[in-house]
């Protein structure tokens, strides 16, 4: 016997249970939400790849990956502040978010590179190289995504007195007076 929900389909009597669509609405999860999830990682993972390209270091000190993991961490935070000041996670905000947030920049960010490394650092003997690197990459990205709020924060300042300098009513306009005031 299979685990899962009930099948709405199966009719009482039928003697088996099926996986149902609605376990996954249950969940939140939608096939065009994962599909925006897939289509951001995949650009995400590509750009991460130019990134480290162009910015590889024949010395193997890890500055393509403290590029990425630092400039994504500042990005998320610009994006998230800008998304949950604009309002509730639902419709476009939500698919930006998943595209933009959880799969482009999860893919450009990596632990699992900042992890590797670290592991060549210290096989070559570098412990002080680790050490500065772990610190940069930590307390950077922390600063990173603190300044990136900041900037989203102000984004949306600053775009809420544009538009209500936009909407504010015009003062009226005195008529004018000849010479003597009348």
């Amino acid at each position: 016997m299979s685990s899962g929900m009930l099948n709405p389909e199966d009719g009482p009597g039928t003697g088996h249970v099926t996986p149902s669509r609605m376990a996954l609405g249950h969940y939140g999860l939608k096939v065009s939400y994962i599909a925006a999830v897939m289509v951001g990682g995949g650009a995400g993972a590509l750009s991460r790849y130019g990134v480290e390209q162009a910015l590889h270091v024949p010395s193997g000190w890890p500055i393509a990956t403290l590029a990425v993991n630092l400039s994504g961490a500042w990005a998320l935070g610009v994006l998230l502040e800008a998304l949950h000041r604009g309002g509730p996670d639902t419709g476009t905000r939500r698919v930006v978010r998943l595209v933009a947030g959880t799969g482009f920049l999860g893919a450009f960010t990596t632990y699992s590179t900042l992890a590797l490394d670290m592991t060549r650092l210290m096989a070559l003997g570098n412990g002080a190289g680790v050490a500065v690197y772990l610190a940069a990459s930590l307390f950077g990205g922390t600063l990173a995504s603190w300044s990136g709020i900041w900037c989203g924060a102000a984004f949306h300042q600053r775009a809420l007195r544009r538009r209500s300098m936009r909407e504010a009513p015009k003062p009226a306009r005195r008529p004018d007076f000849d010479e003597e005031g009348l």
